[in-house]
């Protein structure tokens, strides 16, 4: 069964960091374009970052751009987000997604998706 875990949300003070960790199983995370996603409360799911399999080349949302950063280890079949610099907006529930289609930062591109994980940032 396919499956996608992530970890590592949490509240943090503005300006704090957290790292998110995208756990995969299931089958090889390293064949699927990985992506976060992220969908704070009354506002649509938004692609966040995006890194491809292979060259692990990585695309950013303009506003998380100099602050995040998305990086795999292919052997522990995992996905993270390092996100520093954190603000109130970036406040919501973060989701990884799986797919190999479509437009990266766009929610139809893919059809794995784990549960999610709340970050709260105070300000």
């Amino acid at each position: 069964q396919v499956q996608l875990v992530e970890s590592g949300g949490g509240s943090v003070e503005a300006g704090g960091s957290l790292r998110l960790s995208c756990a995969a199983s299931g089958y090889t995370a390293r064949t699927f374009r990985i992506a976060w996603f992220r969908q704070a409360p009354g506002k649509e799911r938004e692609g966040v970052a995006v890194i491809y399999t292979g060259s692990s080349f990585t695309l950013y949302a303009d506003s998380v751009k100099s602050r995040f950063t998305i990086s795999r280890d292919d052997t522990t079949n995992t996905v993270y987000l390092q996100m520093n610099g954190l603000n109130h907006e970036d406040s919501a529930m973060y989701y990884c997604a799986a797919g190999n289609r479509g437009r990266p930062l766009t929610t139809s591109a893919y059809n794995i998706w784990g549960q999610g994980t709340q970050v709260t940032v105070s300000s």
